[in-house]
């Protein structure tokens, strides 16, 4: 499939799951500052929309580069990643900390794999998997950036 296909555009985000090292956490790197243009400029519910949009895009693409490339989940899919590190972010306030917080508690989530992540992860075929257990990531790393807010004030 050729890069410039709009699937593997989507799916690599734009070529940032092409990168040798760690593509996953390129991919969530690349979500911070599109949150924080997001948050500036508008609002949480308008960046909500972009990950739910991201989502939908992310579970179609996904599916197809899986097709055809014959990979159950290829490292080079990063969508999945963006949509959940954009989720974490849309409880952070606007500030360098918490984003850092936040992205560091979705790369740890999205590494170690709590249930249901590693269920989503191990038992969810395709396209909708490829998206889900990183969805389930961004709950585990939103719901502990909430609490070290409460915590921390």
């Amino acid at each position: 499939m050729s890069f410039a296909h709009p699937v593997c555009l989507v799916s690599t985000f734009f070529g940032i799951g092409l990168l040798p090292i760690a593509p996953g956490t390129w991919g969530s790197l690349v979500a911070l500052p599109v949150a924080w243009v997001v948050l500036t400029h508008w609002n949480i519910y308008f960046l909500l929309l972009i990950a739910a949009s991201l989502f939908v895009l992310g579970c179609l693409a996904s599916e197809v580069y899986v097709r055809r490339t014959n990979d159950t989940d290829p490292g080079a899919i990063v969508i999945d990643e963006v949509v959940g590190q954009l989720l974490v972010l849309a409880i952070a306030p606007l500030n360098w900390r918490y984003f850092l917080t936040a992205f560091i508690l979705f790369r740890l989530a999205d590494i170690i794999k709590p249930w249901p992540v590693s269920w989503a992860d191990r038992s969810v075929k395709g396209g909708l998997g490829i998206m889900l257990d990183d969805l389930f990531a961004a709950l585990y790393a939103a719901a502990s950036l909430y609490g070290l807010m409460v915590l921390f004030g």
